[in-house]
């Protein structure tokens, strides 16, 4: 019966895994909520279109860690406040604390925008 329940939690885990939701062939932080009005804001004020942006209460820290372990490709510079990775053409960075460019609040919570790609 342990047996049974061990096999039941490992095919829920795998199932969960591949639900994950994608963005241009990369998962999106587990639990980060879309804000698309963050990305509304980059290609209106900034002319970058087709970026996805995501928000989440998890330290820059943690959210770097998830992308290493996804096997994205770290680039130079990534530290407590922000970083970039990539997966072919597509770029996720991640920051924290962040601008709000609409309000000029500075956030605390962490960004997450995946773009690039096709």
């Amino acid at each position: 019966m342990k047996k049974a329940g061990l096999l039941l939690a490992a095919a829920l885990l795998c199932a969960s895994h591949a639900n994950a939701e994608q963005v241009k062939g990369v998962e999106v932080y587990p639990g980060a909520k879309a804000d698309a009005s963050v990305g509304q804001t980059l290609e209106k004020k900034m002319g970058i279109k087709g970026v996805q942006t995501f928000r989440t209460a998890d330290p820059v820290k943690k959210v770097a860690e998830y992308y290493r372990k996804q096997g994205l490709k770290e680039m130079p510079g990534t530290d407590d406040k922000g970083g970039m990775f990539t997966k072919g053409n597509v770029n996720v960075t991640i920051q924290s604390p962040w601008l709000e460019m609409e309000s000029g609040k500075l956030m605390n919570d962490t960004l997450v925008s995946i773009g690039g790609g096709k």
